[in-house]
């Protein structure tokens, strides 16, 4: 079987499927390692499971995160324990980890490869993955010679795990993408690592903007992920200029201009970005093809729980691929189990997030927001319970 896109959900599942001695060809556009945008926490409900998988965690030293402090718009704080907690660690060391231990596994993991276009004729038992592999023929100091082809591929299953936004996403004439999203639903990510924040490992702070917010905690290797998420509108009004929005949007509040005042402790030369980001609902399923991690569907990273919920999805997806591979589910009962077990688990969730987003990005419901949460905990517990699940 095929599965677009190396990320998360499309790794771990690939590590499953390999488990269960199934032959897996990943297609990822990128070369291993490199950074994503992302916020670099993950909720301890994936410990076990990524354990389970052959992840060896307890030997990471990784930080353990089990407090919150999130900061209104104007800089009112509300400090709250995690019961449950996470722990934090950078995406260019974890699916770089991932991707080793697929290989160890037996997956066909195929960097450079862009993915053009999936098809798969009606009552036709296979797929047909087209696409473009990017392959250095010299790499010395600055210089890359490369070379490119276009090859096709075939599976009785294609996996969609190409992320947050894909070309995949207009090719398959996905719904959220024949109707544009408003220039007001458009969002950007911008992450960086630095050194020496002023920042307990224990602790995830979460401080919100105007139009948008921006977490901050502990990583491996001495290193914090200071990531934020921000309407297009932001940068269109700081004429295209990420510094300029940092400093005249951002630094509004009074943490983040702590953090974005000394551009010596950060580890980019230019940070990573990523754009026309939406949280529009998406089909778990499309053309045939069972989608997880964000190509399913986006929670808002305010909840802390995409992570979690990239690698859930895969942990369900996998039994029942494994079922219609063994011609114990026909091609429309895998669908539809798959897609009734992603929405039991996950809609609510989605729905909850995108109804709090609003209440912490908008000057006039930030500060209210935040007074209520500190006087009524328990508001602040339901919150995390409404946007996490429980260990798989």
């Amino acid at each position: 079987m095929i599965i677009v896109g190396g990320g998360l959900a499309g790794l771990s599942l690939a590590i499953q499927l390999a488990n269960g001695k199934r032959k897996v060809l990943l297609l990822e556009k990128n070369k291993y390692p490199f950074h994503r945008v992302c916020g670099e926490y993950i909720s301890m409900e994936s410990w076990d499971f990524l354990e389970r998988i052959g992840l060896p965690l307890r030997e990471m030293n990784l930080p353990r995160i089990n407090r919150l402090r999130v900061s209104s718009v104007s800089g009112k704080v509300i400090d709250h324990p995690l019961d449950l907690g996470g722990f934090g660690i950078s995406r260019y060391t974890l699916d770089h980890q991932l991707a080793l231990l697929a290989k160890e596994k037996g997956v066909a993991v195929l960097e450079g490869a862009h993915v053009k276009d999936i098809l798969r004729e009606d009552q036709e038992e296979l797929f047909t993955v087209n696409m473009t592999i990017t392959k250095d023929l010299l790499r010395a100091e600055e210089t890359v010679i490369t070379s490119k082809y276009d090859t096709e591929v075939f599976a009785p299953v294609v996996v969609g795990a190409f992320g947050k936004r894909s070309n995949l996403d207009n090719k398959l004439n996905r719904e959220f993408e024949r109707t544009p999203s408003p220039p007001s639903k458009n969002w950007i990510g911008v992450k960086y690592h630095v050194t020496d924040a002023d920042l307990p490992s224990d602790r995830i702070e979460l401080h919100n903007f105007l139009n948008g917010y921006c977490g901050i905690s502990k990583v491996d290797g001495e290193k914090f992920c200071l990531c934020y998420l921000t309407k297009a509108e932001n940068l269109r009004r700081s004429e295209g200029s990420i510094e300029k929005m940092e400093e005249e949007i951002l630094s509004q509040n009074s943490f983040l201009k702590n953090y974005f005042a000394d551009r010596k402790k950060f580890l980019f030369k230019e940070p990573v970005t990523i754009s026309q980001i939406t949280f529009e609902k998406k089909m778990p399923v499309e053309k045939n093809i069972l989608m997880v991690g964000d190509a399913a569907g986006m929670i808002a990273p305010l909840c802390g729980n995409g992570m979690s919920m990239a690698f859930h999805s895969s942990a369900i997806a996998f039994p029942i691929i494994e079922r219609f591979l063994r011609s114990k589910l026909l091609r429309d009962q895998m669908e539809k189990e798959y897609a009734a077990q992603w929405r039991k688990l996950f809609s609510a969730r989605l729905e909850f997030g995108r109804m709090i987003q609003p209440l912490l990005v908008k000057p006039s419901l930030s500060n209210p927001s935040i007074s209520l949460l500190k006087n009524f905990p328990f508001a602040m517990n339901a919150i995390v319970s409404l946007t996490h699940g429980k260990s798989f």
